[in-house]
This record gives C-alpha cells, sequence and structure tokens, in this order.
C-alpha cells in the first residue's frame, strides 16, 4: 500500500439485505485460537510468516499452504489460480509470475449457472517485500491472510446448514429477490513494490486480475445476470496492515460507511458480549457517526482495491490510519503481532461475513457437522 493524494469516484450501489448476527450466534461461531495463530506454532498463521517475494520458493510455499488448507478443511469451496506475468524495475528485463488464489463457495443451487451469484469478496495480499532482505511483513499481509482463512472455515458449516435447509428453487424466485449470495476469497500477489511505488511497479496481481474480470465471460449465457467476473462482486473488503494492538481504522468511503457501520456494530456487539480479548483506548472502528461534511481518507491510500475501485466495485477499506510503527521495516515480524487484536479482528470480520451472507439461524447447526461428511473433490481451474 502506498500514500496518495489521488481521489477516485466509486459508482454507487443499493445495500443488498443485511440480517445481524445475534450474541448467541456470534459467540457460536468457532473461535480463533492460539493453535490457529501463534506466531511460531499457529497451524494457520506460521507457515505465512516466511519471505514469500513472487517468484521464490517461499512464494510456492505460501501459495502450497494456501491450497492446502482448502483442499482438507473446505472441500466444498471451488479453487482457481489467475496468472500473469510482468517484468518488474529488478528483473533485468525478465518476466516475473504473479499468482492469485480465488477461492468460491456459491450456493448449490447455483451449480449450472454461476454468473448468476453476487459474492461479498474477502481479499488480502500474500508477497512480501524484496527489501529489505528478509522481510516478513506480518501485518503486511500474513495476518490478514491468515484471518481470512479462519473465517472461511469458521463460517463453513454454517453456509452448508443454511444451504441444506433451503427448499426455494432459484427458478421460482421473482425480479424483486435478492441474487444467490455466494462468499469469494481473493489471496493476491504482487502488491508490492519492487523499487519504489509507481503505478506500473505496484498492485501487479490486482491490476492483472481486475483487468481480466472487467471482460464478459465467454462461457457466460448472453442474458446471464452479471455479464462480467467483476460486476459479480457486490463488495470488495481488503484487509491490509492489522494484527498490531490498538488499531484505528477509518470509514473511508461515503458510499460504503453504511458496511462500514454494520461491522463496527458487529464490533460494538461482541464488546458488549465480551467476546473480544483486546482492550484498545477506542474501538478498532470508532467513525460510526461520520457525517458527509467530515474528512474522508477514500483515495489517499493507495492499495489493492485501487484497480477494481477505478472500474466501479465498492470498497470497504480495512487498513489503519496511521499505519503501524512497524511498517515496511524488519520489526513487521511475528513479535510485531498482538495475538488478542489478531483474533479480534478475526471475529469482528467474520461476524460480519456471516451477516453479510444471512447465516443467523444456522451458525449452532451447522456445528453438528457437514450432512455429507465433506467429501466432495475440489475443482481447480487456471484462468
Amino acid at each position: 500500500m502506498h500514500l496518495s493524494l489521488l481521489l477516485l469516484p466509486a459508482l454507487l450501489r443499493s445495500s443488498l439485505a443485511y440480517t445481524a448476527l445475534s450474541p448467541e450466534s456470534l459467540a457460536a461461531l468457532p473461535p480463533p485460537t492460539d493453535a490457529d495463530f501463534n506466531p511460531e506454532t499457529g497451524s494457520i498463521l506460521a507457515p505465512i510468516l516466511i519471505p514469500r517475494v513472487p517468484g521464490t520458493p517461499g512464494s510456492d510455499a505460501v501459495l502450497t499452504h494456501f491450497t492446502n488448507f482448502f483442499t482438507t478443511h473446505l472441500p466444498h469451496w471451488n479453487l482457481a489460480f489467475h496468472n500473469s506475468t510482468s517484468t518488474t524495475p529488478t528483473s533485468g528485463g525478465k518476466p516475473v509470475a504473479f499468482r492469485n488464489l480465488i477461492a468460491t463457495r456459491d450456493p448449490p443451487s447455483t451449480a449450472n449457472s454461476p454468473s448468476s451469484v453476487s459474492r461479498l469478496t474477502l481479499a488480502a495480499h500474500y508477497d512480501s517485500k524484496l527489501t529489505p532482505e528478509g522481510f516478513i511483513g506480518a501485518t503486511d499481509s500474513a495476518a490478514p491472510c491468515a484471518m481470512l482463512l479462519h473465517i472461511a472455515r469458521a463460517l463453513d458449516p454454517a453456509l452448508t446448514a443454511k444451504w441444506s435447509s433451503s427448499t426455494t428453487d432459484e427458478d421460482d424466485l421473482d425480479d424483486f429477490d435478492d441474487p444467490p449470495q455466494g462468499l469469494q476469497i481473493l489471496l493476491l500477489d504482487g502488491e508490492e513494490a519492487f523499487h519504489s511505488w509507481t503505478a506500473t511497479d505496484s498492485l501487479y496481481g490486482a491490476r492483472a486480475l481486475a483487468a481480466d474480470w472487467s471482460s464478459p465471460d465467454p462461457a457466460g449465457l448472453p442474458l446471464a445476470a452479471y455479464r462480467t467476473p467483476l460486476a459479480s462482486v457486490n463488495l470488495f473488503v481488503l484487509l491490509d496492515l492489522l494484527g498490531a494492538a490498538a488499531p484505528r481504522v477509518p470509514s473511508y468511503f461515503k458510499t460504503t460507511h453504511w458496511a462500514y457501520n454494520h461491522l463496527a456494530d458487529v464490533e460494538a456487539t461482541m464488546r458488549e458480549a465480551k467476546l473480544l480479548e483486546s482492550s484498545p483506548p477506542s474501538p478498532f472502528l470508532s467513525e460510526r457517526n461520520k457525517s458527509d461534511t467530515d474528512r474522508w481518507l477514500g483515495g489517499l491510500v493507495e492499495d489493492d482495491h485501487i484497480p477494481f475501485l477505478k472500474r466501479g466495485v465498492e470498497v470497504l477499506h480495512l487498513i489503519p490510519h496511521p499505519f503501524p510503527k512497524v511498517w515496511h521495516t524488519m520489526a513487521d515480524d511475528g513479535k510485531a503481532l498482538d495475538s488478542e487484536s489478531v483474533r479480534d479482528w478475526t471475529r469482528v470480520v467474520g461476524g460480519f461475513v456471516g451477516g453479510w451472507l444471512g447465516v443467523e439461524g444456522f451458525v449452532e447447526d451447522g456445528q453438528k457437522g457437514r450432512p455429507d461428511g465433506g467429501a466432495e473433490m475440489v475443482e481447480r481451474d487456471e484462468l
């Protein structure tokens, strides 16, 4: 990410139905634990806390960790790789490979009509900086990636329970019903600059993906609800620089302030119910009462959302302002992470996603196990 005075317009879209999870449902979601998030031994986080510059063995190892996680724990999710190449200022004219991992879970009823699904998209970048040599990037953005993996696993049983209980045939839906809702996770490569931040030396994976997704799907139907993959993204939620103690995340965009408020409400509900561990001097999300005349920082921070924002996608940017003190230094390693804040961010964002996907009433049912035992094979496509 990079600071800029670039101001970008966003297209206003009507908000979809949102049903906040009750304190009971929030408490029932599987909590993040030290077994998952310990920087040295945590099964989700520790494998990401290595240098992972694009095109290096560290990048290969982290991408393998991601795919193994979904294959092992989330067999109902579809995995796809989006591959691109680009020269960089440090590559001596040789192309560098960038690999985005796209994990998607859609309602089973839409298996034959994926272009009918509207998706909440959660994103974080998994690459680390080339310099300083050995840079880990724990907040930037190993911890956010680990949060997304846990959120997918925590909500998956509730989604299974919800969709298994549905008796509504999608053909019976009238034009005024909300479209089918799916969940999509983007683990993006090449966010960091190799030399210095410019429009061409940054956001390599995000720029390539947004450009490709803006073209019509050749396999889509002529009358598809969403003619392009980009059009199906109803909200792009980007996590970055999270994991340090006492963060303050502003509401960056007026057009998604309503979504920010839902997320802030989840934090407030969980703190009141004593479901969070940290005790910061102010809430993580402290701008619930922001007015139209207040200062909005949308466009100030360049990050992986920019290529999507330019194409009209609505963005909820979860990045602290100011940045953590360890930003882009060797101190941004496992020791920079505040374990309570890491787990609390995971809980809060997970609760928001559950509300967006309407799993109230299905969280506890989902904990009883998947009806089919989770034996489905995962399909992999290379785009």
